[in-house]
């Protein structure tokens, strides 16, 4: 399933944010909330968006936010690379003379007591990779920001020195011998609908983040839906708006307790017959994912190499059926020149009309050579 440039097209998988999702290809063995985190924010437009309402005043006014740009390899070698999954993003200063910061934007949906420890450790894999470039310059901060929706509340250490014994710092003289640094973090649990309703967000970051609030709570996230109806349908507007939406659509069904799928159907049914009937063909087809993945583990480990080219194969169908969903629910009826094109197309050009599709405003546009 492998795109261009080590990115991946990820269509209904179990363990990933599903629909039309273009990412990099480790996020391949992530849990939808970590996708749909990098899928809304991964745009600097979005992440400036947060950061902005998140650093402290006189740092925000420092940062010149229209030169913030992703640093997807630059400073993430392959060692962080297998632990880090987030989004790093670096920015000039206002300062006379132009100098950089780093913002290290990580997500987490359970507690973790060492957090500020393994942002330490993704702090210094960055600065490594900095002081290896033939600049010669002074090292740039890294902003460690972490966006949690932990059940409860974030409640574990958000400064480094609180992860040391404080009868021992307070020996005079040792805290200053100890790094010290501090997380901010956007807890979202202890956050109201106002609260982010008010945020100056565009649609989808802002759906995206309570999502993420109520994704532990099924019962809630039902009850607040009808609070971001019309947020929803500002999203639905347009049709790169439609993909997005297309995506919240299967995030809440990847995370909702099946006791509580009628009453999120009902709530979707509010949003019109397209909307509707989009949801129903997201459900369906993740149920028959969970379905297939069920019988796959079932296989005897004897017939491995059998039970691997079945699943590709399988990987392959369920693609091209969520790619036809898609251009549909796009574009209208494909056509039978269309669908041929589709049950002939190999893996790869698969992947590759997934991709075009995220930008697409025609069929040709998709599936032009």
């Amino acid at each position: 399933m492998a795109g261009q440039s080590g990115r991946e097209a990820l269509c209904f998988s179990s363990d990933t944010l599903a629909w039309c999702l273009v990412v990099p290809a480790a996020l391949m063995t992530m849990r939808p909330h970590d996708a749909l985190v990098k899928f809304a924010f991964e745009a600097p437009s979005n992440a400036a968006a947060l950061l902005r309402g998140l650093l402290p005043a006189a740092v925000r006014a420092a940062v010149a936010w229209k030169t913030l740009k992703g640093e997807r390899g630059s400073f993430v070698d392959a060692v962080l690379a297998d632990h880090h999954s987030d989004l790093l993003f670096s920015a000039r200063l206002r300062t006379g003379k132009p100098k950089l910061v780093y913002f290290l934007l990580e997500h987490q949906s359970t507690d973790d007591p060492t957090m500020p420890l393994r942002m330490l450790s993704y702090q210094s894999r960055i600065w490594d990779r900095f002081v290896e470039e033939p600049h010669g310059a002074p090292l740039a901060p890294v902003i460690a920001v972490l966006v949690s929706h932990v059940p409860g509340g974030w409640t574990a250490a958000r400064t480094f020195e609180e992860l040391f014994d404080p009868a021992v710092m307070a020996l005079s003289g040792l805290a200053a011998l100890v790094p010290r640094f501090s997380m901010i973090v956007d807890d979202l649990t202890q956050l109201s609908n106002d609260d982010l309703t008010a945020r100056p967000l565009p649609a989808f970051p802002k759906l995206a983040l309570w999502l993420l609030r109520d994704a532990r709570d099924s019962a809630r996230l039902v009850a607040s839906f009808d609070a971001w109806i019309p947020s929803m349908l500002e999203l639905d507007r347009t049709r790169s708006g439609r993909n997005s939406f297309a995506v919240l659509l299967t995030y809440m069904f990847e995370v909702i307790d099946p006791m509580h799928q009628d009453a999120l159907r009902a709530k979707i049914r509010m949003l019109g017959s397209r909307t509707e009937e989009a949801a129903m063909t997201i459900a369906e087809q993740l149920r028959k994912e969970g379905r297939k993945e069920g019988r796959e583990k079932g296989i005897k480990k004897g017939r491995k190499e059998g039970r691997e080219e079945g699943r590709e194969e399988g990987r392959k169908e369920g693609r091209i059926a969520t790619l036809r969903s898609l251009l549909a629910f796009k574009f209208g009826t494909l056509g039978a020149e269309y669908e041929a094109r589709l049950q002939a197309a190999t893996p790869e050009a698969i992947d590759c009309y997934l991709q075009r599709l995220l930008t697409a405003d025609s069929l040709i546009a998709v599936f032009e050579d």
